[in-house]
């Protein structure tokens, strides 16, 4: 299927996964919506980018903040029919030594954030010929890490909501994908510690792209990708 003059809205687009990934739809010829708390790396990679951008500024935990972007991604574009949520962060600690609010944090930012975020553009999505949600998940769901405990919570549910999402549209044309990578090397980890491979945002782009670009009959529900110590 052939991404040109698609119309994406990509959060957490400000760096890592969600920066890699609205470089590499532009670059295939949509146009896309970056959507993310810091405006000025908003900006820096919308002068970089040689296609229609829209620069939205938002707090995915904030319901009227996503509200609002809803709003102007729609005035600005002629539709939305794909979503990518890349918002997250990898916050948290041992249990019984963190605060509440900071385990809380990813939770609010990886769970609560997607929900927002799809609750807001979803009416605008169902009204296209055919749209793609697409969600950054993670295998922690799968190899939970000490000290992750909030963090592998967060993804679990995003799993979880995507799954439900997936059923309630299935008479729509509509598709629902959960990427769950393994390690990836962004700002949110301290990978001067790390004992392995670990992937670069651009391969986790690469998936999602891959997962929109299939034909219209082909729905990708989980794709995991992980690194390889074998190269």
């Amino acid at each position: 299927m052939d991404l040109a003059e698609r119309d994406a809205v990509v959060t957490g687009a400000s760096s890592g996964i969600g920066a890699a990934t609205a470089r590499l739809l532009a670059r295939h010829g949509c146009s896309v919506a970056l959507v993310a708390r810091r405006q000025d790396r908003l900006e820096s990679l919308a002068d970089e980018i040689a296609a229609e951008t829209l620069v939205v500024p938002t707090d995915v935990t904030e319901e009227d903040a996503v509200a609002s972007m809803a709003e102007e991604v729609r005035s600005s574009f002629d539709g939305i029919d794909l979503l990518v949520n890349s918002a997250g962060v990898a916050r948290g600690g041992p249990v019984a030594e963190t605060e509440l609010d900071e385990l809380r944090t990813s939770i609010r930012v990886n769970l609560e954030g997607v929900m927002n975020v799809t609750h807001a553009l979803l009416p605008c999505i169902l009204e296209s010929e055919l749209g793609d949600v697409i969600t950054i998940s993670s295998l922690s769901v799968r190899y939970p890490q000490e000290g992750g405990s909030t963090y592998t919570a967060s993804k679990f549910g995003v799993n979880g909501f995507m799954r439900s999402l997936r059923k309630e549209l299935s008479d729509e044309p509509v598709r629902v994908t959960v990427v769950m990578p393994g390690p990836v090397v962004t700002e949110l980890n301290d990978w001067e510690h790390w004992d392995g491979r670990a992937m670069d945002p651009e391969d986790v782009a690469e998936t999602v792209v891959f997962a929109a670009s299939r034909p219209a009959r082909v729905e990708l529900t989980q794709i995991s990708v992980d690194s390889t110590d074998k190269l």
